[in-house]
């Protein structure tokens, strides 16, 4: 065989794949590893049609489309992703040559091997690293790894490898958290009017009113909203009751399922009560009631680029990556409808393939028929604001997976009359994502009124975001019995999620299909009067940068403006409007 030929030499002809510089930050050398230890890898391999998965998604997901609506089966999507006969023999047969026998899935081939026989075919050096006050023990990485010159396209990355994860749980998109000084009995909770309160914060009532939600969906098992708990965030049953009880009577006695994945527990001990998972589930309750609500909680890691933001043991991804190949190894009728999630990171914290295989992975649900919505961020523009790129230039940060064009992504308000964007939401423009057609027209718009402002801080051509707005200021969120208030858009896209997840409930009891990925729809002409357009406040960050020193508090900002802006995207929900887009007939009743 002629790949016989050329593999024989990769030795002498390798490509650097992935490369650090240095021991990330927090990290230290511990020892080498043995030439007999076993190490697990896997290999992404790209697609055979690069363009094929996006063309689709677009024709089932653009209401003028005659495919609208038309979501793709498990087996269709496999085979738009999957690589090329040519790409798999080349890695399966380098892999026998260096006596590796791989396990190949579509687009992934898994294996593990020896440490001597990963440092030979990678042209490597695996060691044990210890991250400061990492109790669960080293980590199996490599400062570099080389595939040989002629696979370089036949593969997309190899991991884990450079990707140092962190130890303890990144603070989700929490913003704040406000504790009410009250006893934790339920029954010594202030009351005011017909349920207990916390000052100043907003409850399910009043946000149902402020987006006139009134649809009341019936309870389907062909309609289910999920959303995704990491990092050892685990809801809490007995708070769900009190918060059911207190909010929602007609609740009382519901319940809710959780699916535990890649090892993923739900501890129910008081001191594992996790304050974004009980935020998650209470308010997509709050919005969403009676459809059923599934929990995945999913355990370990994922791949970390150390950042001036997250350079300690207290920051970690999320593993995105496991979660997302579970849910698509699953059939359309076991897969949510909705999808929430609550986490995000810096993008450029997160490597550049790592980063485009979980969006194209979020693709493929859409493609299915979920709608997968992420919270933009808490840092408006950003927080240090500092490439991690050697050159420590100033630059706004965006989000993953909240920048990436599959996803919609929701910002952060506050106040009711009017509502105005609140200072912590995250918005701005992807690094790794060009500008997808769907938003082409409404961005443009937004870039030819700044001109140049922060020109030099930001990719012009990325997909800009949030999408939409919702309030995520002071929700109050039972924890351990005790009502508090929560801010942060973890608490916007558990809400707009509730929202969806009624707009597909009403589709669905006239016979229509889920909306499945809904972007295109909400940059729709025929949305224009669906959205509040937010025109205050604004989203700050970098605070401390010396090019921002002459604004005010000395910080970058993104100001809410009329039209889609990086704070609050097209504005705040008017349910009535999208339920008669989505499914017409339907009354908001």
């Amino acid at each position: 065989m002629l790949w016989s030929v050329l593999l024989l030499a990769a030795g002498a002809s390798a490509h650097v794949k992935s490369s650090l510089p240095s021991v990330p930050s927090g990290w230290k050398k511990v020892r080498a590893a043995s030439a007999d230890e076993s190490v697990s890898l896997k290999i992404a391999l790209p697609a055979h049609q690069s363009d094929a998965l996006e063309t689709a998604i677009l024709r089932v997901s653009d209401p003028n489309h005659h495919e609208y609506g038309m979501h793709l089966s498990s087996e269709e999507v496999r085979s738009l992703v999957a690589p090329s006969d040519e790409t798999t023999d080349a890695v399966t047969t380098w892999l026998n040559r260096n006596g590796i026998k791989g396990k190949v899935d579509n687009d992934w081939i898994s294996f593990t091997t020896s440490v001597a026989k990963a440092n030979n075919l990678l042209n490597t050096t695996f060691d044990w690293y210890q991250q400061d006050g990492d109790k669960t023990g080293p980590k199996l990485r490599t400062l570099q790894y080389s595939v040989p010159d002629e696979l370089d396209v036949h593969v997309d990355m190899i991991q884990p490898t450079t990707r140092f994860g962190k130890l303890a749980a990144k603070a989700s998109t929490i913003f704040e958290i406000f504790d009410e000084p009250e006893p934790k009995s339920i029954a010594n909770v202030k009351v005011g009017g017909d349920h207990p309160t916390c000052t100043g914060c907003i409850y399910p009532d009043e946000i149902r009113s402020l987006y006139n939600i009134k649809y009341k969906p019936s309870a389907s098992d062909k309609n289910t909203i999920a959303f995704a708990s990491y990092l050892e965030q685990y809801s809490n049953y007995d708070d769900f009751t009190s918060f059911a009880k207190a909010f929602i009577p007609d609740a009382a006695d519901r319940n809710y399922t959780v699916k535990l994945v890649k090892g993923g527990l739900h501890d129910q001990s008081p001191d594992k009560i996790g304050v974004e998972a009980n935020l998650d589930l209470q308010y997509i309750l709050a919005i969403s009631n009676p459809i059923p609500i599934r929990e995945y909680s999913i355990g370990g890691r994922g791949p970390l680029v150390p950042t001036a933001n997250q350079p300690g043991p207290e920051i970690s991804n999320e593993p995105y990556l496991d979660f997302f190949q579970y849910l698509l190894s699953l059939k359309n009728s076991e897969l949510p409808a909705t999808l929430s999630t609550s986490y995000g990171e810096e993008e450029q914290s997160v490597p550049r393939e790592y980063a485009l295989k979980v969006c194209s992975m979020i693709g493929q649900l859409g493609a299915r028929g979920v709608s997968v919505i992420f919270s933009s961020g808490d840092s408006g523009p950003g927080d240090a604001c500092i490439r991690n790129d050697g050159t420590n230039n100033t630059y706004f940060e965006p989000t993953f997976p909240g920048a990436c064009p599959w996803v919609t992504s929701v910002g952060g308000t506050y106040q009711t009359g009017p509502e105005k964007a609140v200072d912590f939401s995250s918005g701005g423009f992807s690094m790794y994502h060009k500008r997808p057609v769907y938003q082409e027209r409404v961005v443009k718009k937004y870039l030819d009124k700044i001109g140049d402002t922060y020109s030099e801080f930001f990719d012009e051509q990325g997909r800009g975001f949030p999408d939409v707005s919702a309030q995520a200021s002071r929700y109050a969120v039972y924890v351990d019995g005790r009502l508090v208030g929560v801010s942060g858009t973890s608490a916007s896209a558990p809400m707009f999620a509730g929202l969806v997840a009624l707009l597909n409930a009403a589709r669905k009891s006239h016979g229509l299909p889920s909306l499945g990925f809904i972007n295109p729809l909400l940059y729709a002409d025929a949305s224009k009067g669906a959205f509040t357009d937010i025109v205050d406040g604004a989203g700050t960050g970098c605070r401390g940068r010396p090019e921002f020193a002459g604004d005010v508090g000395g910080t970058a900002k993104w100001n809410a403006t009329e039209g889609w802006d990086p704070v609050t995207g097209l504005g705040t929900p008017k349910f009535d409007k999208l339920l008669a887009l989505a499914a017409p007939g339907v009354k908001n009743a």
